[in-house]
């Protein structure tokens, strides 16, 4: 069985790509490379997928497509949206919606047009692992990954995983305004990001779990964007090469895969 690894800037999956190196080989396919290796044991495909919705979509249908993955996980950052979150907590999707979506009157707000439903749920098994890969990494191993002086800079005293809705669109959010608007119309939604919900279309369209994890950057407010390629690269880029890591070491390991046949 192979698992796709995806994340919307390379910084997410960097160490990934190196971890797995030895051995791969990469596929380029409609402007992205496609890492495929083994990792941990597991067979996977790591890829670029780019920033936005449509990006997500066309990598997640390529992963399906070329490369038969059977499973999916998404990784990088997001803002926080509800009240209580912090710079460094982890959020793991449960349900994902497209906080860009209307096509009312025709359709509900938010409702995907003749699939009949608003949001998508990620897989539960996947889901329940990753949450606690997260919780394990973050008691463990976060003060040895994280400097001192990064966490006290973005003032990471006990950093959190909470699992719960996160909201995606083809917008940065990085406004009070659009925050509070946001939390209006979806109050159960704990982060917003540009990718994830376009990803748990297609992999609900296909069939194929997925779950999806978000490191808290900021509260998607007017600070949105002071700092964040230094998050990025001090903070952000330890979260998803640790966790991942727990995540895959806690799984059974699968025999080798042949790649599927093509015409």
């Amino acid at each position: 069985m192979t698992l796709g690894i995806v994340a919307a800037l390379h910084e997410e999956i960097a160490d990934l790509l190196a971890e797995m190196a030895p051995g791969a080989h990469v596929e380029h396919i409609g402007m992205r490379d496609y890492y495929v290796g083994k990792l941990h044991g597991h067979d996977c495909v790591i890829v670029l997928a780019r920033i936005g919705k449509v990006a997500a979509a066309a990598t997640t249908t390529a992963l399906i497509h070329r490369f038969d993955v059977r499973e999916l996980v998404f990784t990088g950052v997001a803002g926080g949206l509800a009240h209580g979150l912090a710079v460094g907590d982890v959020v793991i999707a449960d349900t994902l919606t497209q906080h860009d979506m209307d096509a009312s009157p025709l359709f509900p707000r938010y409702e995907i047009p003749l699939l009949g439903r608003a949001s998508f749920n990620a897989e539960s098994a996947l889901r329940d692992a990753l949450a606690q890969a997260a919780r394990d990494w973050l008691a463990e191993e976060l003060h040895e990954q994280v400097s001192a002086e990064w966490r006290a800079q973005w003032q990471m005293a006990a950093p959190r995983v909470h699992v719960g809705q996160i909201a995606s669109g083809d917008r940065f959010v990085s406004s009070a305004n659009e925050v509070t608007l946001l939390r209006g119309h979806l109050p159960q939604a704990l982060a917003v990001e540009m990718e994830g919900a376009a990803v748990a279309q297609v992999c609900h369209e296909y069939g194929i779990p997925f779950a999806v994890m978000r490191t808290l950057s900021d509260a998607a407010d007017d600070t949105a964007h002071v700092d964040f390629p230094r998050f990025l690269r001090e903070v952000a880029s330890h979260y998803s090469h640790g966790i991942l890591r727990r995540f895959l070491r806690s799984r059974p390991a699968h025999p080798p895969s042949h790649p599927p046949s093509r015409p």
